[in-house]
């Protein structure tokens, strides 16, 4: 039946195949409209770095750890005299000054011994009178020939005996007399009865008769000034040197930090929890005796600061052993990045350092560098290069293949060359020790002309967040951060899987090559 022939006899059939014809019409067209979106996702270019500036800021490096106040002074005091303990005055907390009285021992048999050795004394004195009146008349018959030579020379030791013993008896009395003034225990030091061990009324013994060292009757200790020792990270100890500042903070005292400074680093690492620690000593005045023993603290030591210097982020940094691996994310192969590296300034050497193979002339003359830029620009936009160009990317080339013929970042070429994108590619680690922090020469990625280049910097320090950059960037410039590999490999893989998706024939990228 003809089609004029289906409307004249069913008017409706005929207008219900016109809405579907339309409505297939619109759909094929909904489809072109989305599939003509997903190409253009896939054909966008991703965003592969991202650009930050060169900005001022303030960058501050500090050591924590954790530590315990003690006292800088501690004075064991023990009794020369043995007896019975008297009175004792002080107490623990008792604030006393150099010559206090602490501690009174009974006297009684101190005093009984120093009458006995006066006694003494005094009985050698006599017997050394006798002696010398002796060795007087027995020298006198001795000149006469009454006196046989062997009772002279008797005679003679009977004197020397007897002076010998009134020189013991006089030690013995002094003796008793020093004995009898230790009976009362006086302050060594001006400080704080930290510790009581005894009692009034307890019977103590002398070290000075006591093999086991005597009884120890109070401990004392200066707390005007105290310390704090911690123990420091092993990969940390090597930015610790004495008299650098710290701030000590105490649970007692959380608004008021305590400054300090390092009085000593210990040579004896020690093991904790299988770490190797190295104990750090930091002396604090303590005029208010605020701080008291035993208090655990936290401290921060200060290492270094810049204030208002221009830096870069630390995920901003390359090694040379990453470099092409991040220049490969950029699109750059590793003969222009060797190249931008060739024409990059060097930093200039630092006191005392000397010139080396690697760095004698490592790049162009300062006035080919931008012209060298230029030319790269040239070959990633696939123009031509006139013969002086030519010339000059040859002479490039040559140093490159020189310094591969030395060794020099052949290893770094072929990491760029055979990956796509590595894990070099992302920030340097946050631990390296104290190297890390203290800067060195680094390499980045920033924006010449629009154009991604590398160049050689040099940091200062760094807070494992930002870096002080001392050479080769300008506040403004623009460095870029790379993303990690995986994400580049994600993104790739996201491309490939919307460019190859399976669609309405004619609506699929591989129908139209």
């Amino acid at each position: 039946m003809a089609p004029s022939t289906l409307g004249r006899s069913n008017p409706g059939l005929a207008a219900g195949i016109c809405c579907l014809a339309a409505t297939l019409l619109a759909g094929c067209e909904q489809l072109r409209d989305l599939a003509g979106g997903e190409q253009a996702a896939a054909e966008a270019p991703a965003a592969l770095y991202q650009a930050v500036p060169v900005q001022r800021r303030s960058i501050r490096i500090a050591v924590d750890a954790a530590g315990a106040i003690e006292p800088v002074t501690t004075v064991e005091v023990k009794s020369k005299a043995s007896g019975e303990i008297l009175s004792l005055p002080v107490d623990t907390g008792d604030d006393v000054a150099a010559g206090t009285l602490l501690a009174r021992i009974d006297r009684r048999v101190l005093n009984n011994s120093l009458q006995l050795a006066e006694a003494n004394l005094e009985v050698a004195k006599a017997q050394l009178a006798n002696a010398e009146s002796a060795l007087e008349r027995g020298s006198s018959l001795y000149e006469r020939q009454s006196l046989s030579k062997a009772d002279w020379e008797r005679t003679n030791l009977e004197h020397a005996t007897a002076k010998s013993a009134v020189v013991q008896r006089e030690i013995q009395l002094e003796n008793a007399a020093i004995a009898l003034e230790d009976a009362d225990v006086l302050s060594p030091i001006a400080g704080t009865v930290i510790e009581r061990l005894v009692e009034q009324g307890q019977v103590i013994s002398s070290p000075m008769g006591d093999v086991g060292g005597g009884t120890l009757l109070m401990k004392m200790a200066d707390l005007s000034h105290v310390q704090v020792r911690m123990l420091v990270d092993e990969i940390d100890i090597g930015k610790v040197r004495p008299g650098e500042l710290a701030t000590v903070n105490v649970a007692a005292y959380p608004s008021r930090p305590f400054q300090g400074a390092v009085i000593k680093v210990e040579p004896q690492a020690e093991a904790v929890q299988n770490v190797t620690m190295f104990p750090v000593l930091i002396d604090i005045e303590n005029q208010d005796r605020l701080l008291k023993p035993g208090m655990n603290a936290e401290v921060e030591l200060l290492i270094a600061q810049r204030d208002d210097v221009p830096a870069v982020p630390n995920a901003a940094l390359r090694t040379p052993e990453d470099v092409y691996a991040a220049g490969s994310v950029l699109g750059l192969a590793v003969a222009e990045v060797r190249a931008m590296l060739e024409a990059a300034p060097a930093p200039p050497l630092r006191d005392g350092e000397r010139q080396s193979p690697r760095r004698a002339g490592s790049g162009p003359p300062a006035g080919s560098r931008e012209r060298m830029r230029a030319v790269f620009a040239k070959l990633r936009r696939g123009e031509t290069l006139t013969a002086e160009e030519r010339q000059l990317a040859d002479a490039a080339r040559r140093r490159m293949a020189a310094r591969a013929g030395n060794g020099r970042g052949s290893a770094g070429g072929r990491r760029g060359g055979s990956e796509a994108a590595s894990p070099g590619a992302n920030a340097p680690p946050r631990r390296r020790g104290a190297a890390s922090q203290t800067g060195g020469d680094h390499l980045v990625f920033a924006l010449r002309d629009g154009m991604p280049t590398a160049l050689r910097v040099r940091t200062g320090i760094t807070d494992l967040d930002y870096a002080e950059v001392v050479f080769g960037l300008a506040e403004g410039d623009q460095v870029l951060i790379l993303p990690s590999a995986s994400l580049v490999r994600a993104q790739e893989s996201f491309q490939r899987r919307i460019s190859g998706r399976m669609g309405i024939p004619g609506l699929s990228r591989g129908s139209g090559r």
